[in-house]
């Protein structure tokens, strides 16, 4: 399949989706996809259009230049994408490994459309799992005193593997500044907590202290603001005055595992648009 995904947001006037769907047709392009939203808080325009390249009358590397003009004229913010071209994924972990697990299956599954190249921990315990999978594991050992020194060796190995997104499958360092403005919405992390409620450290034991009777999971596009990026999705599940810090810790990682995956999926396939540190999701 070879297609084009236009993603487009603006401020809503009349005429966006008729004049885009008009320079698709008027070029002989077959529209597969579209949805489109408004917010009408700001008066925003969202939209997320695909159509085929078969038989579509501009070349593939002239597409952008003839759509300028229109996306001049509606003063729109826009990216354009191929079907053909997949990103490359890199994955942080530490210690705990089942977002990885399920993450590797998928991928091997053939859920998500990526390629895999490389894994990155600070900690050796989930070479033996890259290595069952055949994926380049590498390891930084971090502390206080080497974090800006080891964060510069990993910004140069993702650089140079050309990794269009990163995912924190349960990585328990904190990334830098310098880092994070490195791949500004390319860095998704899972956090075990339905934020913004229990951020930070040990979410299970703040919420089990709490007596809360719903706990979840949220996946996000990190900034520097520690648990503040633009969230992609979350899930809850329901708990009762039973269930132990371990009940707790073992439904969470099922829910995280779950709204991970969703969330690197729908980045994947390009169905997100990030504005005012919130996200739109499209079909």
């Amino acid at each position: 399949m070879n297609n084009t995904v236009l993603l487009i947001s603006c401020p809503d006037t009349k005429g966006i989706t008729a004049s885009v769907a008009n320079f698709i047709y008027q070029n002989n392009g077959n529209i597969e996809h579209a949805d489109q939203h408004i917010d009408s808080q700001s008066d925003t325009f969202f939209m997320r259009i695909e159509w085929s390249l078969k038989d579509f009358k501009i070349e593939k590397d002239k597409i952008a230049e003839s759509f300028k003009p229109l996306a001049d004229r509606f003063k729109m913010r826009w990216a354009l994408h191929f079907t053909d071209k997949v990103m490359r994924m890199a994955i942080f972990v530490s210690k705990y490994e089942h977002c990885l697990y399920d993450l590797l299956l998928r991928f091997k599954g053939g859920q998500l459309n990526c390629e895999l190249p490389l894994i990155i921990s600070n900690h050796s315990l989930a070479k033996e799992t890259a290595d069952s999978f055949g994926i380049r594991f590498v390891k930084f050992p971090i502390i206080k005193e080497n974090k800006l020194q080891q964060e510069k060796r990993e910004i140069a190995l993702l650089k140079q593997e050309k990794i269009d997104l990163i995912v924190l499958a349960r990585y328990t360092q904190i990334l830098t500044k310098q880092f994070v403005e490195e791949f500004p919405e390319q860095i998704i992390n899972i956090h075990h907590s339905f934020l913004p409620a229990f951020v930070g450290r040990q979410p299970y034991k703040q919420a089990y202290k709490k007596g809360v009777k719903i706990i979840g999971a949220t996946s996000h596009y990190l900034i520097e603001k520690l648990d503040a990026g633009p969230i992609i999705e979350q899930d809850t599940i329901r708990i009762s005055h039973r269930d132990s810090i371990d009940d707790l810790i073992r439904k969470g990682q099922d829910l995280e595992k779950a709204v991970l995956g969703r969330a690197v999926r729908w980045h994947l396939d390009r169905k997100i648009l990030v504005y005012n540190n919130k996200t739109v999701i499209f079909d």
